[in-house]
C-alpha cells in the first residue's frame, strides 16, 4: 500500500500560510533543496489541491529553460514533469492535462483506490485545504513538515478541525544552517 505524506513549511506556532495565504516568511536555500530533491527523486507522484496546484503549472513546466535557472530549478522541474499529479479540485473539471489526475468527488475511496495500487509515497505538497480534508478521513500516513523559526501569531493552521487524537512516530530530524529544521513523522495507526 501507497502512504501519502505531507509534505509543509510550518511555523514553529502551527502555521502554513499567514492569514491571506502569504509565504513570504518561508526559509529556503541551496542546502533545503538539494535534501528535498534527494528524498523526493524516489516518488513519483505528487499530490496537489488546486491552488497549489495552479501556483506549480505556473512555474515549473518551464523553470528549466530560464536563462537564470538555478540547479534546483533544472532538477526540479524534470521531476515535476514526470511526475504523475494528483488534483483535489471540486472546481476543476473535464479532461486532465498530460500526467494528470483531477479528482472532483468521492475524494476518499478514489484516494484509498490509489494508495491501494503498488508503488512509492505520493507526497502531498503544501495545500492545506487538501491537507485538512485528508485528514479528517484518515487518508494522512506521515507528515514531512520543515519547521521555520517564526511565530505568525495567526494564519492558516496545519492541523484544523482535528476530532481526535493522532499519535505520530518521529522518524528523522535534520537541522539547516537556516534554522529550519526537518521533522519526519509517521502516523502510528
Amino acid at each position: 500500500m501507497r502512504r501519502i505524506i505531507s509534505f509543509m513549511h510550518i511555523s514553529l506556532d502551527g502555521f502554513v500560510a499567514g492569514s491571506n495565504g502569504e509565504m513570504d516568511w518561508i526559509k529556503v536555500n541551496e542546502e533545503i533543496f538539494s535534501y528535498v530533491g534527494k528524498r523526493i527523486a524516489t516518488g513519483d507522484t505528487a499530490l496537489y489541491g488546486r491552488i497549489t496546484y495552479n501556483m506549480m503549472e505556473g512555474y515549473w513546466p518551464t523553470a528549466a529553460d530560464k536563462p537564470n535557472a538555478t540547479q534546483h530549478d533544472i532538477e526540479h522541474a524534470a521531476w515535476y514533469s514526470k511526475a504523475h499529479k494528483i488534483v483535489l479540485s471540486a472546481s476543476m473539471r473535464g479532461a486532465a492535462p498530460a500526467n494528470t489526475t483531477i479528482i472532483s468527488d468521492n475524494i476518499a475511496a478514489r484516494i484509498q483506490e490509489i494508495r491501494q495500487q503498488d508503488g512509492p509515497d505520493i507526497l502531498l505538497f503544501g495545500s492545506p485545504t487538501a491537507t485538512h480534508s485528508l485528514m479528517q478521513h484518515g487518508l494522512i500516513d506521515g507528515y514531512w513538515l520543515f519547521v521555520n523559526p517564526i511565530v505568525l501569531g495567526e494564519g492558516i493552521p496545519l492541523f484544523a478541525n482535528i476530532k481526535e487524537r493522532t499519535k505520530l512516530k518521529l522518524l528523522h530530524t535534520q537541522q539547516f544552517a537556516c534554522g529550519v529544521t526537518e521533522l519526519d513523522y509517521i502516523v502510528e495507526r
